[in-house]
């Protein structure tokens, strides 16, 4: 098994969740295959030392739906990291990079995220 290891540590968001993507699917392997899980585990490092502008603090939402009337909520990037941390950040941002199919619950197993 592979591993891989990603400082984030004055880096942005976007391009430390695309390389974990590219990494975690086998991109990087010349035996790639869409449909099957690569043998590798990404880990991310200062996860808390992000580069993130203070515009893109109050900018960004994060919205969920209940289904129900009146279930919309929404919380900025900030709010998310004061309630769950630079983790759940860095999660959200690589889960929406991996494809949507039965593959992405099992490529998330092999991350793992340091603060």
């Amino acid at each position: 098994m592979e591993k891989y290891t990603i400082d984030a540590k004055g880096k942005k968001l976007g391009r430390v969740a695309t390389d974990a993507a590219h990494h975690l699917m086998g991109k990087h392997q010349t035996s790639f295959a869409r449909n099957a899980v690569a043998d590798v585990e990404v880990e991310i490092i200062n996860a808390g030392e992000l580069s993130i502008s203070p515009k893109k603090l109050e900018q960004n939402k994060y919205i969920r739906y209940s289904g129900y009337p009146g279930g919309q909520k929404e919380r900025t990037l900030q709010e998310v990291i004061d309630k769950k941390g630079h983790d759940e950040v860095v999660r959200k941002a690589v889960y929406g990079m991996l494809p949507g199919n039965r593959l992405r619950p099992l490529l998330m197993k092999r991350l793992t995220i340091t603060t």
